[in-house]
C-alpha cells in the first residue's frame, strides 16, 4: 500500500498512474478552460488578489467612483492600509484618483479605469474557471 505523498508507480490499478486524474508530483499542471495558457493555471493576477486590493476594484466595479472614506468604511480598514493598496492600484493603472476640495476639505475620488476593469474581468473569469473545475470534480 503507497503511503500518503507517495508517487504512485505506472502501473495501473488503484491508486495507481491512470487511474487519478490528479496530476502526480513533478508533473506539469494543466490550464484552466484555456485560460493564462503562458502563466500556468494558478497564476491569478496577484496584483488582484489580495483582499483589501479586490475589494477596491470590486466597489469600484460596480459604481462611477467612491470617496476615500466611503472606501474606508465599505471595506473595514485603516486610512494607512487604504492608502497603500490603492496607490498600488493607481500605480499599476487600475484606477485612478482624483483629489479636489469641497470648501475647505480636501477631498479623495476614486474609479476604476479602462485597464483596470478589463483586468478584473479577466480575474473573475479565471476564478469562475477554477471553481467550475473544482465542482466538475
Amino acid at each position: 500500500m503507497a503511503k500518503h505523498g507517495a508517487v504512485p508507480d505506472e502501473a495501473g490499478g488503484p491508486g495507481r498512474a491512470g487511474s487519478d486524474s490528479r496530476p502526480r508530483a513533478g508533473a506539469p499542471l494543466r490550464t484552466v478552460r484555456g485560460k493564462a495558457k503562458n502563466e500556468g493555471p494558478l497564476a491569478l493576477d496577484r496584483l488582484i488578489h489580495e483582499r483589501i486590493r479586490l475589494g477596491i476594484l470590486s466597489a469600484l466595479a460596480a459604481t462611477d467612483a467612491l470617496s476615500f472614506n466611503d472606501l474606508k468604511k465599505l471595506l473595514d480598514t485603516t486610512d494607512g492600509n487604504l492608502s497603500v493598496h490603492a496607490r498600488k492600484l493607481e500605480e499599476a493603472g487600475y484606477i485612478a484618483c482624483t483629489k479636489s476640495f469641497q470648501g475647505r476639505v480636501p477631498k479623495t475620488e476614486y474609479s476604476i479605469t479602462a485597464a483596470g476593469r478589463r483586468a478584473f474581468e479577466r480575474y473573475l473569469d479565471h476564478m469562475e474557471a477554477l471553481i467550475r473545475a473544482a465542482r466538475e470534480r
